[in-house]
């Protein structure tokens, strides 16, 4: 889970949150270098459920939110590539990365999966209110991009045994968490993701992923430090 793509300030509050754009090209490159491919979670469910073909060290890079450098810097240092991003796209942060922005991620190959409207502690709104930020959000993104929408990021990773059985009955096929780990298929409402802090470089995210294990029936969703 990757947030702001971009330089932060000295006085920027969570700097973790950031990854250089220079950071970010050099692990695209890195993981290159050491045959991963990065894939979508959509290619994912394919192989665990529909017997689709997966590279052989598969890795999806999600990105949470919405903010302009996932437009201005990740597309293109994933584009080099020649792979695919997958954007949690919370829709209050069109306002930021801006519908034309996210309809050019899409034609180049993202998915956009659905981070709620307004990116509440779904554990702590009403029974209507959840309903609310997890169907409407499914919807937009069906009627304004076109997209399946079939994958929930949970804001800032609250869930519960409520949330999970909501984000079932809005018909997700899955949901991702800030739990560190591998995704596994038996956690489909609970995915792990490996964490990219803004100071791994890329360096510390090859350590992290050649100690997470990293394999076709388990492969790593990339995620920045904190946030959700």
């Amino acid at each position: 889970m990757y947030h702001v793509i971009g330089t932060p300030r000295p006085d920027t509050p969570l700097p973790e949150l950031w990854v250089t754009p220079t950071d970010f090209r050099a692990q695209v490159r890195a993981l290159a270098q050491r045959g991963y491919h990065a894939v979508t979670l959509a290619q994912v469910w394919d192989a665990w459920h529909h017997g689709g073909r997966l590279p052989s060290k598969p890795v999806v890079f999600s990105f949470d939110d919405g903010y302009t450098g996932q437009y201005t810097q990740a597309l293109p240092a994933l584009r080099a590539a020649g792979w695919p991003g997958v954007l949690n796209l919370k829709l209050g942060n069109l306002r930021d990365l801006h519908a034309d922005r996210v309809k050019g991620m899409i034609a180049a190959g993202w998915e956009i999966d659905s981070h709620t409207i307004t990116h509440p502690d779904l554990t702590s709104v009403d029974a209507a209110a959840l309903r609310v930020e997890l169907e409407q959000s499914r919807a937009r993104l069906r009627r304004e991009f076109g997209q399946p929408a079939n994958f929930l990021c949970y804001p800032a990773g609250r869930y519960d045994k409520a949330v999970v059985a909501a984000v079932r009955r809005a018909g997700y096929l899955a949901a991702t968490t800030t739990d560190s780990g591998l995704a596994r298929p038996q956690d489909t409402y609970l995915l792990g993701r490996v964490r990219v802090n803004g100071s791994d470089g890329a360096a510390g995210l090859v350590k992290k992923l050649a100690t997470a294990g990293a394999n076709p029936d388990a492969p790593p969703v990339l995620r920045g430090g904190g946030g959700g």
